[in-house]
């Protein structure tokens, strides 16, 4: 029986597809192509910059839209339909974040907060484990700032409580936080979703992540899917139908999707 609906797989890339440590994908690419060519739209969500997921693009030999710095910007739509947006823009600069962070933030909480732009390169290799072009990728932000906090959890609060007082938010991924605009994953996957309804009426959302700021993405889905964590409890993820992974990505990737699928009654 011929499916009478489009699939749509919003989907973070590092600890999700990508492996957790060397970012490799390579075992799930075929598949990665076979639902691809399925007609299934896959759109990579995630708090990497335009470039990184430009280079995850070709790295995957597939032009594919994308959603970047954790909500801040969508881009290439038009390769869905031609009368879509190339790039839609949901966050003010950095610069004006980083302003309003300034002015607003008491001078003991910003003391704790350590900037990647602001450290040595041989510390920010060691954090988020990358060299030469790939370092340079990851720090292009136009939208989002990165940092460390070396405050205890009721400092970390008390920042969390003024930042989103400010109109901003904090994003935490596997390796770093995230200084955003008040954006996040799911913000622009509903802005995407409202866009390709434009086209199509009948969709599914499969959502895939595999850290705290991939939530909200999984709870506003058809079909969450949560790739291998073990920050994780399943207590406090608390989300209905929850497709799980024991596999780490890339493979875990590969699992939850072919669960999904099953789950959805999607006639290959």
């Amino acid at each position: 029986m011929k499916n009478n609906f489009k699939i749509l797989i919003f989907t973070d890339l590092d600890g999700s597809i990508l492996h957790r440590e060397n970012f490799k994908f390579d075992e799930i690419k075929d598949y990665i192509k076979y639902l691809i060519n399925k007609g299934i739209f896959i759109i990579p969500n995630s708090s990497k910059t335009e470039k990184e997921i430009l280079d995850f693009n070709n790295e995957l030999g597939e032009n594919l839209p994308f959603i970047s710095e954790n909500g801040s910007a969508i881009h290439q739509l038009n390769l869905i339909n031609k009368n879509f947006p190339d790039k839609v823009i949901l966050s003010r600069d950095k610069s004006e974040i980083y302003d309003i962070f300034e002015k607003k933030t008491s001078d003991y909480l910003r003391k704790k907060c350590q900037f990647l732009t602001e450290m040595k390169k041989q510390k920010q290799i060691q954090i988020l484990g990358l060299t030469d072009e790939k370092l340079k990728n990851a720090l292009d932000r136009n939208y989002t700032i990165p940092l460390l906090f070396e405050g205890n959890k009721k400092d970390k609060d008390k920042l969390n409580n003024t930042v989103i007082a400010n109109g901003l938010t904090l994003q935490t991924g596997g390796r770093i936080i995230n200084l955003c605009d008040k954006v996040n994953k799911v913000k622009s996957m509903k802005r995407v979703i409202k866009i390709f309804k434009k086209i199509e009426k009948n969709i599914k959302v499969i959502a895939v992540g595999d850290n705290y700021n991939d939530l909200e993405m999984l709870r506003n889905s058809d079909v969450p899917c949560l790739v291998f964590n073990d920050k994780f409890t399943l207590d406090e993820i608390n989300i209905d139908n929850l497709v799980i992974s024991n596999k780490p990505s890339p493979l875990g990737w590969s699992d939850v999707i072919k669960k999904a699928l099953v789950n959805l009654n999607y006639n290959d």
